[in-house]
């Protein structure tokens, strides 16, 4: 009876041992495999942040420039110019997500197109009174954000690794923009109820999307992670609903004609080059 009591109190005494053992070694598998999950889990990603600047050759043939061609018959003593070229500023963020993909997001800021002119001009709009404009203005200005696709064609960035040598690549773009212009203070706008010209003149102003098409290359300067790149590319944007509202809510717009057919859609569209510095970075 002894006998087996001491057998019964040693098995108890040895699995009692065992099983702080048993859950120590489990424990420790638990974390081992945590570990290695989450080194499996973080790859490093490759990044860039880009400061560019963005030369625009506006399209000639658009309703602006025959608003300024209209409404220099009515200046006696000067001309309103065309739009012709302009110059944007831009800021961008992307990321390599894919074997030969990139993706990013920035922002534009457009160097004002029109003109301001000096002095006193004689104006002379067709069913009103001559009036003398002092400070002759036409001046738009344009802001944007956008999204961007781009497709590697040679030489392009591992998922990890930085731009190791030229690259070239296709993408295109879709953004959100908006304008607004600002006209002299005399300017014979036109109501669209009436068909009658408001007695003042406030900022007209619109928003448009604006897409891209663009081929592009980049070239490592060796130099923490700096690389410049150049596009050019073919932009569409037109603000085809710039105007403003007056009290009654009633739409008031530019017109190249006097009429409300002659209403003027701010088309900004036509090619593009643009040069960027871009600073490459994983994380």
């Amino acid at each position: 009876m002894r006998f087996i009591t001491a057998v019964v109190s040693t098995c108890i005494v040895l699995l009692a041992g065992a099983a702080p053992a048993a859950s120590n070694d489990t424990e420790r598998d638990l974390v081992d495999q945590f570990v290695k999950r989450t080194e499996k889990k973080h790859v490093r990603k490759l990044s860039w942040i880009s400061g560019s600047f963005t030369f625009n050759r506006v399209n000639e043939s658009n309703d602006y420039n025959h608003f300024v061609a209209y409404e220099s018959d009515f200046f006696p003593n000067t001309n309103l110019k065309s739009l012709g070229n302009g110059g944007a500023f831009g800021l961008d963020l992307g990321i390599v997500f894919k074997e030969r993909f990139a993706w990013s997001v920035g922002s534009e800021y457009w160097l004002k197109l029109g003109e301001s002119q000096s002095g006193s001009f004689d104006y002379n709009p067709p069913n009103a009174g001559s009036s003398t404009v002092d400070d002759l203005k036409s001046e738009i200005k344009v802001l944007g954000v956008s999204s961007g696709l781009q497709y590697y064609l040679v030489g392009h960035p591992s998922l990890t690794e930085q731009l190791q040598r030229f690259a070239v690549r296709v993408g295109g773009s879709v953004g959100y923009y908006q304008a607004t212009w600002d006209l002299w203070s005399a300017y014979q706008n036109l109501n669209l109820s009436t068909s009658l010209p408001e007695n003042t003149n406030i900022s007209f102003k619109g928003t448009s999307p604006g897409y891209s098409l663009n081929l592009g290359a980049d070239y490592p300067l060796r130099f923490m992670g700096l690389a410049v790149g150049a596009d050019v590319s073919y932009f569409h944007l037109n603000f085809g609903n710039i105007a403003w509202y007056n009290a009654s809510d009633e739409e008031i717009v530019a017109s190249y004609d006097g009429t409300a057919d002659g209403r003027v859609e701010l088309d900004l569209s036509g090619v593009r080059a643009k040069i960027e510095v871009k600073r490459f970075f994983s994380w």
